[in-house]
């Protein structure tokens, strides 16, 4: 796990309240992984660096970004 990633306790708290992944595809890309999503929105707020810089193992900075923004 890396230093800004969300431990497997707070996860289970968090994500009942997540909305869950549609059950049949609709129209344009499937949703990314949720838990990636938001490690990848705590790194960019704990270190502080722009959402550019982000890693890529927490997806694309711009999906990351427009999911914080929502």
């Amino acid at each position: 796990m890396a230093r800004y990633d969300l431990p497997d306790e707070a996860w289970t708290i968090i994500k009942p309240l997540l909305p869950p992944e549609p059950a049949t595809p609709r129209a344009g890309r499937p949703w990314a992984e949720h838990r990636k999503i938001i490690n990848g929105m705590f790194w960019v707020l704990c270190s502080g660096a722009p959402w550019r810089d982000l890693p890529e193992q927490y997806g694309a900075w711009k999906t990351v970004y427009n999911r914080f923004n929502r």
